[in-house]
């Protein structure tokens, strides 16, 4: 019989949805200010993002209806930032992202790059993330996982059974890649004359210890196409949610910034950032598991999508068209819009509107100037040590909720402790919504994570603690 937990647990939602606005009435009910009032849909919208009691998106749209019920702003002022010129941009970079993914491009380039840089396990992981970071770059960091992902694998299956195929009919190991698994059965192989033959004194290495390492190394193989897929949406302005979160708040609370995060200027900052951390990674998964062997943004997205539903996919020509007998067609488009409406993940254009929305509702309620006033004695403490401290808690918050809640959240707030300290807000900001995208300890910290853990035998703590000197080879591939 289910016991009183049990219910309450499977009914947990519920209870988060109908008693948490009632348990925090007594903040706007005793402190009746439009600064109240504002910060109980904060903390409303925190909570429900953080449990995720409601999705993602519905959460998103509370603004739209606490705002213009509680004074802070009218209904027209808050809609507008559901749509305004960021996620326009959005929009119009996740058209070309669906024209890559419609059209298979992202194969092409990961074919090319094996192609030239072989099957060196470090190389092959290099390049792996290489493709993936700059697919990343275009396209969201949870489809260039998901489309690298299953190639990864492929190629690991191909190459550990070319490996034993060559070895069998060679009767030797393949010192390019050493991921074999050969039966030791009296330590012997066979030529193709069925001579038995003993293996060399030099190459009697146990089948565990090659297990071994074909594990490591499927491990190491999932965790670089994650992380590049990560690291990579941080060096375009659309490659990652927080970003455009970032570029919206901005024009949001400093109206008269002169366009100063765009497409150009944020490529230019965050580009050598990304190949520094893209760098690093590989060298710490090799440590671990290898070892030392135009006008505005938005109007130049559309115009870029529009395209894609101009442009013929194939050589243009004249065929039977199978559908109507005797008709003729030309070639399709690269993209059309029931590819488009069956891919676009419309929540996060949601999401990223009610991020605008909490950035416009704590300037016109006056709460952030209320929290920077409260927060000037942090003068006193030196600006790249505050830095420090809010990029590790945003990067910790960011590990438990989605990176575009995270940084919808945080944004605001961390331009009033910047105002109130008297820093340049993006001293503050742009630090931060990096690491709101450097979700990489937990399998539920961030999509790709989520898809590298199911598809790799990873363990969690094969993500957030260094491997042990002998991980257990037998664990299934697909994560319980």
């Amino acid at each position: 019989m289910a016991t009183c937990w049990q219910v309450l647990w499977a009914y947990r939602s519920y209870l988060i949805v109908f008693a948490l606005p009632i348990l925090l009435l007594p903040l706007p009910i005793l402190v009746a200010t439009k600064e109240a009032y504002c910060a109980y849909t904060i903390i409303l919208m925190a909570f429900f993002w953080c449990t995720e009691a409601l999705p993602l998106a519905v959460t998103a749209l509370l603004p739209i209806i606490l705002f213009p019920m509680m004074g802070i702003m009218k209904s027209s002022e808050v809609c507008i930032q559901y749509f305004n010129d960021t996620n326009v941009l959005f929009f119009g970079g996740l058209l070309v992202a669906i024209a890559v993914e419609h059209r298979n491009l992202h194969k092409r380039i990961a074919l090319r790059v094996l192609l030239i840089i072989g099957v060196r396990p470090a190389l092959l992981m290099l390049g792996f993330m290489l493709v993936t970071a700059f697919l990343s770059m275009w396209i969201s960091n949870t489809a260039s996982t998901a489309m690298m992902m299953p190639i990864a694998h492929a190629v690991l299956q191909q190459l550990s059974k070319s490996s034993r195929d060559r070895d069998i009919e060679e009767g030797r190991n393949n010192p390019t890649f050493g991921l074999q698994e050969i039966s030791d059965k009296n330590k012997v192989t066979k030529h193709e004359n069925r001579q038995i033959h003993p293996l060399p004194p030099g190459s009697l290495e146990s089948k565990t210890n090659r297990i071994q390492k074909k594990y490591k190394f499927s491990q190491g193989m999932s965790l670089c196409v994650c992380y590049s897929a990560s690291i990579g949406g941080l060096a375009t302005l659309t490659g990652t949610g927080p970003n455009l979160v970032l570029q919206g708040q901005v024009n949001s609370l400093f109206p008269n910034n002169v366009n100063v995060v765009n497409f150009a200027s944020w490529f230019g900052f965050a580009f050598p950032v990304t190949v520094i951390f893209l760098l690093l990674t590989w060298i710490w998964l090799q440590i671990l598991f290898l070892g030392f062997n135009l006008v505005s943004d938005g109007t130049v997205a559309i115009f870029v999508g529009m395209i894609m539903f101009i442009m013929p996919s194939k050589i243009p020509g004249l065929t039977q068209d199978p559908e109507r007998p005797g008709k003729l067609k030309g070639p399709p488009t690269l993209l059309n819009w029931k590819t488009v409406n069956e891919k676009m993940p419309w929540n996060i254009v949601f999401l990223l509107g009610g991020g605008f929305a909490l950035a416009k509702g704590c300037e016109v309620s006056g709460l952030s100037q209320w929290l920077g006033n409260k927060l000037t004695p942090l003068q006193s403490v030196s600006p790249s040590t505050i830095v420090l401290i809010l990029c590790i808690m945003v990067a910790a918050f960011t590990e438990c909720t989605s990176n575009v809640a995270t940084a919808s959240l945080f944004l605001p707030i961390l331009a009033s402790i910047a105002q109130g300290i008297c820093l340049h807000p993006l001293y503050v900001m742009v630090p931060c919504t990096l690491s709101a995208s450097l979700a990489f300890m937990l399998p539920v910290a961030t999509p790709p994570n989520a898809i590298s853990f199911s598809f790799g035998g990873l363990r969690v703590s094969d993500m957030t603690l260094p491997p042990a000197r002998k991980t257990s080879p037998t664990r299934p591939g697909k994560a319980g």
